[in-house]
């Protein structure tokens, strides 16, 4: 059985940091590229950043891009997207993602990923 679980979401001031995890389980991790994407009520569902499976390269969001690093430890099953930065429009639902890695992909949309976590929240207040 595939799981993605989420975990580091909380509540944190603008300017402050987070770090956020995703344990995966189920499948062959090194085989799959992993995205984070956020959902912020009344809005869809948008792309923050993706990995590729080798952790060589790596995609941001414009709005997040010089604030969020995303990285994995293919030893632990693991992706993280440390926010550091933080500004109350970060407020969100983070989610992860993973899907197949291949060649071709752009990895920012959602319909790319099959498999998604449930979600953790991530408040900034300001």
């Amino acid at each position: 059985q595939v799981q993605l679980v989420e975990s580091g979401g909380g509540l944190v001031q603008a300017g402050g940091s987070l770090r956020l995890s995703c344990a995966v389980s189920g499948l062959t991790f090194a085989s799959y590229a992993m995205g984070w994407f956020r959902q912020a009520p009344g809005k869809e569902r948008e792309f923050v950043a993706a990995i590729r499976w080798s952790g060589t390269f790596t995609d941001y969001a414009e709005s997040v891009k010089g604030r969020f690093t995303i990285s994995r430890d293919n030893t632990e099953n693991t992706v993280y997207l440390q926010m550091n930065s933080l500004k109350p429009e970060d407020t969100a639902a983070y989610y992860c993602a993973a899907t197949v890695d291949r060649r071709g992909r752009s990895y920012s949309q959602t319909y790319e990923y099959s498999l998604w976590g449930p979600g953790t929240q991530v408040t900034v207040s300001s």
